[in-house]
């Protein structure tokens, strides 16, 4: 960030390897603690996909002094909010409260982190639920199917990326009590685990509870981290998958990504500002004012499962684009190629590129506002790049990309050769089986 908007961090490891970020902000009487573990859908094992998003839950279903339910009564009672979700390379908790009760949320997350009541009943019910979310959240969902489980297979050739971040329900039926049990060896222990804190807290108290709480946790052997790497691609790729839950056509496109703070990271995440961001970006006004071609469009590095702030090499720059029924998918992709070839070839203008520096910065500090989002941040940074502070420093890095650069990643990074392109359609026959299908096409 820019001096006038440096936020305050403290950091600090405890005995058993737990990884601490303070980020005190008494602007409003809030505390989020916000809890990390290095694991996510990318380091499960074949045959047990789903197992981090499984996890996730399980982890609300008690602990050894706080007994199902308790975790969720505790939080809500006392004004608070709380949840969880699973990422491709992590799995997250959080709990925002009064600042008065941070003692709370350091207590329940300790507890889980010490002793989480796995059981069969637990395991049951949890697997039932993951069961119930895939049902609504995925098979019943227009575009979903194609996005979350299609998408990375056609886009990724090693498995750790390609499998489905929710996993199969033969998977999670295979599930044993067993396995859990190991997953939270393995997985669940401070020394593979960051906490963070922000908001109205005292930083010297903060420090002394967590000391208290967390200090006596034992670590666990560090875990083995899979194999991501991924071949060089060698020609483009291409499919099409027919939806029987979609109503107008979608196009999802993708290229791979340059490793995490490199350059080119840097240049491709201003990039994206220049071409999906607002109603001044290329694609709004080209593509949906201007052709009016596309419907609506989400971008980013790390789409569509994250973002920059948690991108991981090996990624994707992806796009997915709604698109008109009267324009087929080879000419919407068509048209997002010639966006991308006018920036190869011509650059981007100071004054467009000034107005994605506004953007950028308008928008950090939108998000430093929120106790939970700074929190976030701080976590993973340390967690993925063991530097928190990059949340003071890489807007600085970001503003300071030139348009040369972003014209020159764009080259490298972009290319038609290393394009895969996953076209969206209805179905032809309403009847057909839900579960869709997939052909092949050229875009």
């Amino acid at each position: 960030m820019p001096a006038e908007y440096r936020i305050a961090i403290e950091r600090f490891t405890l005995p058993n390897g737990l990884r601490v970020v303070l980020s005190p902000d008494h602007s409003t009487p809030v505390v989020t603690v916000y809890v990390v573990y290095d694991v996510g859908a990318r380091a499960e094992e074949r045959g047990r996909t789903g197992f981090a998003h499984l996890f996730e839950h399980m982890m609300f279903q008690g602990s050894k002094n706080a007994p199902k339910g308790v975790h969720f009564r505790v939080v809500e009672s006392n004004g608070g909010a709380l949840n969880g979700s699973t990422h491709p390379d992590f799995t997250d908790y959080f709990e925002v409260l009064p600042s008065h009760k941070l003692a709370v949320g350091l207590w329940l997350e300790a507890d889980r982190m010490r002793g989480l009541q796995l059981n069969r009943a637990n395991l049951d019910n949890q697997r039932d639920a993951v069961k119930q979310e895939r049902r609504l959240a995925i098979d019943n969902r227009p575009y979903a199917r194609a996005i979350v489980e299609r998408w990375p297979e056609l886009a990724f050739r090693n498995w750790q990326s390609s499998h489905s971040i929710i996993g199969s329900f033969e998977d999670l039926d295979a599930a044993t009590v067993a396995d859990v049990r190991r997953f939270f060896r393995t997985y669940y222990a401070p020394n593979n685990a960051v906490l963070a804190l922000a908001g109205g807290l005292d930083a010297a108290q903060a420090r002394k509870l967590i000391e208290d709480y967390f200090g006596d946790i034992p670590p666990h052997p560090q875990p083995p981290r899979p194999d991501l790497s991924e071949p060089a691609p060698v020609e483009p790729r291409a499919d099409v998958f027919q939806d029987p839950l979609a109503q107008v056509p979608a196009l999802v496109m993708g290229y791979p990504g340059p490793p995490r703070r490199s350059p080119d990271f840097y240049a491709l995440a201003m990039l994206d500002i220049v071409l999906t961001a607002g109603e001044s970006s290329r694609f709004y006004q080209r593509l949906v004012k201007g052709r009016k071609s596309v419907i609506q469009y989400e971008a980013n590095l790390g789409w569509p499962f994250a973002g920059p702030a948690d991108y991981k090499d090996p990624g994707l720059y992806g796009i997915f684009l709604l698109h008109k029924p009267d324009y087929r998918g080879g000419q919407i992709a068509r048209q997002v190629e010639e966006e991308i070839r006018e920036i190869t070839s011509q650059g981007v203008p100071p004054r467009e590129l000034n107005r994605a520096r506004a953007f950028l910065r308008s928008g950090r500090v939108r998000q430093l506002q929120s106790s939970r989002s700074r929190a976030a941040a701080l976590a993973q940074y340390e967690m993925l790049d063991g530097n928190p502070d990059y949340l003071n420093t890489e807007l600085d890095v970001l503003l300071a990309v030139t348009g040369g650069q972003i014209q020159r990643a764009a080259r490298q990074w972009l290319s038609p050769r290393r394009r895969t392109v996953l076209e969206i359609v209805p179905a032809k026959d309403p009847s057909r089986d839900r579960q869709g299908a997939v052909e092949r096409s050229e875009p």
